[in-house]
């Protein structure tokens, strides 16, 4: 007997979710555990935040891994921060990145009312463009320069308190002193 189409569509959903979960929680738990030096993963993290705020739909991550390469930065840390733009803040990072170029630039441009087709957003002049990667690039270099050093500091407060807890961890042990009669009954037991 075959499942409802319906059914198995939740199935499938609910599988895919499941599976998107792991794989954040896993890469969520190696970036947390990197023991690479803090200038390294800052500098990836700040590459990646600067490609992410472009409009380069589909080539953010690999521009952001050769940016990485170039600026020796960490090339996974790259690839996550591009997701600083992502389907739920596309259009704030945008709609902002336009309308600081706008300003730069002085431009009369408006954003087009409405983008339900990629041909209106083709048709647009070549001056809503240069608001557009203007106000991006001014966005891009300001965020990476304040995510590189928000992330170092953040870096560094995460290494110490792992280490004070460490240590905490290490004077709550204490020394059992190893009683050799004891063992030797329960070996000789055995």
């Amino acid at each position: 007997m075959t499942q409802p189409l319906g059914s198995r569509l939740v199935h499938h959903l609910i599988h895919l979710i499941e599976r998107g979960w792991r794989i954040t929680r896993y890469y969520y738990w190696r970036l947390i555990r990197l023991q690479d030096p803090p200038e390294y993963i800052a500098r990836g993290v700040a590459v990646g935040v600067f490609a992410g705020c472009f409009p380069l739909f589909g080539m953010q991550t690999p521009i952001s891994i050769l940016l990485a390469m170039g600026a020796r930065g960490h090339k996974l840390c790259a690839a996550v921060c591009t997701w600083i733009s992502n389907p739920l803040t596309y259009l704030p990072i945008y709609w902002l990145n336009f309308q600081i170029g706008r300003l730069l630039l002085g431009s009369s441009s408006n954003a087009p009312s409405q983008w339900n087709s990629l041909e209106i957003f083709l048709d647009q002049t070549g001056e809503f463009f240069a608001d557009l990667l203007l106000g991006s690039l001014v966005m891009a270099t300001i965020l990476a320069i304040v995510s590189y050093f928000g992330s170092l500091r953040l870096i560094h407060i995460w290494r110490l308190k792992r280490q004070l807890e460490r240590q905490q961890n290490r004077r709550k042990k204490t020394y059992i002193p190893h009683d050799s009669r004891r063992s030797h009954l329960i070996s000789s037991n055995q």
